[in-house]
């Protein structure tokens, strides 16, 4: 037996629709916490869900100017006290 999608749902599109919304929000979570880590993976989310032509464009154009943010951040804060890691 095979399992397939209903004629009348796109699950593609849905899934290129989640990578724009987590994009956004874990870019949104890295200007606090872990910017070396979730500034790549938004940036990378926001890509992918551009590329596959998502519907929520404009949420995956946040992600991607929030992971480009997370990162000039981390370097910022890198400069300022020759570390890695900072904290509030």
């Amino acid at each position: 037996m095979q399992l397939t999608a209903p004629a009348g749902r796109r699950t593609g599109i849905r899934d290129t629709d989640g990578m724009a919304v987590a994009s956004f929000v874990l870019g949104l979570l890295g200007l606090l916490v872990l910017n070396v880590f979730l500034g790549p993976s938004a940036i990378v989310l926001a890509s992918v869900a551009l590329w596959r032509g998502t519907a929520r464009r404009g949420r995956a154009l946040l992600g991607l100017g929030l992971g480009v943010a997370d990162l000039v951040v981390l370097a910022v804060l890198m400069q300022a006290d020759g570390t890695i890691s900072w904290s509030f």
